[in-house]
Order: structure tokens, then C-alpha cells, then sequence
């Protein structure tokens, strides 16, 4: 004959069942959670093995799976937006793709009155820049350089008019 195998029932948890009910099923779910029979005692009895999800083992499911997690890895995840908000999310990521097309075209495609412009614009700005820089150097020059300068100016404009009259 087989050997039985029994779970110990403690008296005391049942006892306190008036108390704490919650505490006491609790306590003795710890209890039976542990089985004796696991030790090797009885042989004879056949060991629970854990049961197959069907839905976890169709290759629907894990090809699912493999993606969903694939896109997490990715950022991508599903997100739980109303359809609303992901239209508009659509249309202003389209009207930012539309006007970068848009510009990289303006850019692409001058006309020669455009390309013309461009170059007097650009040396009009280092005409200033050229300006900027000699108004700076005069004013880090010395008084007695300036003075020398005046000087042989004022000196020229007489040696023009004795030349003139």
C-alpha cells in the first residue's frame, strides 16, 4: 500500500479564524504552500508539473511578443492615445516634413536674379564687416598718430591748391 502523505493542520490558526480571518487563511496557505511531499517521501505519488498556457505557446502569440518587444527596444511602443490626438500628431508631422521639402527646394532651385542678389548682399556685409574693423583700429590707435595723420592730410589739401592757382 501506498504511503499517505498528509499536510500538518495546526489547531491554534484555526482557533484564531474568529479573530483575523484574513490573517489566519493567510497563515495557513503558508502552510500548505510548502507540501511535504516534494522531500522525496513518497515516491509513489505523481508530482504536479506546471501546465502549458495554450496562448502563450501558439507562434501568434510569440511572433506578437517578439515585435512588441522588439519596438520597445526601439522606442516605438504602442501607445494608448485617442485617434483624434494621433491624427494631429500625423498631420503636423507631415506639414514639418512638407515645409523642410519646401525649404531644401528653395534652396536647391535659384534663379540668377536670386544668385545675383545673394553675392551683392554678401559683399555688402563684408564691406561693413571691413568698416567695422578700421573704425575699431582707429579708435585703438594712439592721439598722436591721428594728429600725424590730420596733419599731413591738411598739408596735402594746401600743397593741391598752391598747385591749382
Amino acid at each position: 500500500m501506498a504511503t499517505m502523505c498528509r499536510i500538518p493542520v495546526f489547531p491554534h490558526l484555526l482557533q484564531d479564524r474568529c479573530v483575523d480571518p484574513g490573517l489566519s487563511l493567510s497563515l495557513v496557505r503558508s502552510v500548505m504552500a510548502e507540501p511535504d511531499y516534494l522531500e522525496g517521501d513518497c515516491e509513489e505519488l505523481i508530482k504536479p508539473k506546471k501546465l502549458l498556457n495554450p496562448v502563450k505557446s501558439s507562434r501568434n502569440h510569440q511572433d506578437l511578443h517578439r515585435e512588441l518587444m522588439m519596438n520597445q527596444k526601439r522606442g516605438l511602443a504602442p501607445q494608448n492615445k485617442p485617434e483624434l490626438q494621433k491624427v494631429l500628431e500625423k498631420r503636423k508631422r507631415e506639414q514639418v516634413l512638407k515645409a523642410q521639402r519646401e525649404e531644401q527646394e528653395a534652396h536647391t532651385k535659384r534663379s540668377d536674379l536670386e544668385i545675383e542678389l545673394m553675392k551683392r548682399q554678401q559683399k555688402l556685409e563684408q564691406l561693413e564687416l571691413d568698416q567695422q574693423k578700421d573704425e575699431e583700429e582707429q579708435e585703438n590707435t594712439p592721439e598722436f598718430v591721428k594728429m600725424k595723420s590730420n596733419l599731413r592730410r591738411t598739408k596735402q589739401e594746401a600743397n593741391g591748391e598752391e598747385l591749382t592757382t
